[in-house]
């Protein structure tokens, strides 16, 4: 059954993906089974989506009655759950008004259209320039696209949308030369996630803030994989200690179900009135009923915190690796998205371990990155140091 299902996916499906060769038809926590009854510790959580693991009871239980009750009924009238999640939302970050949406690159085209739209209204049409980082990682539609900083991503796509420059991350003298009377905005992550799990240096990110300030440009943090707990604070940018004025979420705001968010504060977000954006399915009854039990239990149960002190324990014992093993080269990250750098190319490790029973992934060719659910506990976190210890020293 197994053999055949692939067969069948592999026919009908658009080969956008290099699948591995298992299907997995249960999960519960950090845990998946496949097929064959098999299971593995999950350290890649649906690429830091599924924080509370999988099939958490508030979020299903959630989704369940929110099925029985309303699903979808368009963004032309108004609905509880959605309003609940703005609420919360706003309540619990620098932004006054949040737009929803279907994903994380819906929500950085958003983000991208705001702030072109900003200055058009406060009559300044040509300040159009958008600066992103060199290695960034915005998504796949063709502004995101545009916005990303890997040519590996962009290549075959030409012609790109213009008005996007690039500049290396954390190098503020780069920014402070790109900058003039085009710019719009600034645009980054707290922490490049696919870029190479990439933290700023101490100080860069206050620093870009008030170069914003000083030549009075919009600030966008793209929180897509940084969001919703997984840095060790609700939101990523709470370790600098400054805002920005739009903010993109996505991938852990339900847990699993498809959402995107753009938050801004009231003077931008102003310049977004009726008929100026839009999205169809975006924050539905029944994914905004998911994300509000998702916010609700990481707030309330302390899941942050917990993802906190479980991210310190994680970067320790690699850091031990680091000691012992010639061939790593580096331990980087935040919270729980936390990456091992080896000097040499590191996917073949993610094969094997999934031997092993465990998930990991593999990025920049030579970077191991570990995004498990928030909930993963030491005995977990030990039980794949462990393995990797092994793996490298064969």
């Amino acid at each position: 059954m197994t053999a055949e299902l692939m067969q069948l996916a592999d026919r009908v499906i658009a080969q956008t993906y290099n699948r591995f060769p298992v299907v997995f038809e249960r999960g519960e926590g950090c845990t998946l089974w496949d097929t064959q009854g098999r299971s593995y510790i999950d350290f890649v959580a649906g690429i830091a989506v599924c924080s509370l693991g999988h099939c958490h009871p508030a979020v299903s239980a959630a989704v369940a009655d929110q099925a029985r009750q309303l699903c979808h009924v368009s963004n032309l009238y108004y609905t509880i759950p959605q309003t609940r999640l703005a609420e919360m939302l706003v309540s619990r970050s620098f932004a006054d008004r949040v737009f929803f949406c279907n994903s994380g690159a819906e929500a950085n085209e958003a983000a991208i259209k705001l702030a072109r739209k900003y200055f058009y209204e406060k009559g300044e049409p040509g300040r159009t320039r958008i600066i992103s980082m060199e290695q960034s990682f915005h998504g796949r539609t063709m502004a995101a696209l545009s916005a990303t900083g890997q040519d590996k991503i962009r290549k075959g796509f030409d012609p790109l949308l213009g008005g996007f420059e690039f500049i290396p991350y954390n190098n503020i003298g780069a920014l402070e030369n790109a900058m003039d009377a085009s710019v719009c905005a600034v645009m980054m992550e707290p922490v490049q996630g696919e870029g190479g799990v990439i933290c700023p240096d101490p100080g860069f990110v206050q620093k870009v803030r008030r170069l914003c300030d000083d030549n009075g440009v919009l600030l966008i943090f793209d929180e897509v994989q940084t969001g919703m707990g997984r840095t060790g604070t609700l939101f990523g940018y709470e370790h600098s200690g400054v805002a920005p004025d739009i903010m993109s979420l996505a991938k852990a705001l339900a847990n699993g179900l498809p959402i995107g968010a753009m938050l801004a504060v009231e003077e931008v977000a102003s310049a977004f009135g009726p008929g100026a954006h839009a999205s169809t399915f975006g924050g539905g009854p029944l994914v905004t009923a998911a994300a509000l039990a998702t916010l609700g239990t990481l707030t309330n149960d302390d899941v942050v915190g917990h993802c906190a002190a479980m991210g310190t324990y994680f970067k320790s014992k690699l850091q031990g690796l680091k000691e012992k093993h010639g061939c790593v080269e580096a331990v980087r990250g935040q919270g729980l998205l936390v990456g091992l750098k080896l000097k040499q190319e590191a996917g073949s490790l993610v094969t094997r371990c999934m031997e092993e029973g465990f998930l990991i992934n593999c990025i920049q060719d030579s970077v191991l990155r570990f995004v498990p659910p928030l909930i993963i506990g030491k005995s977990q976190i030990d039980a794949l140091v462990d393995c990797l210890d092994n793996l490298l020293s064969e």
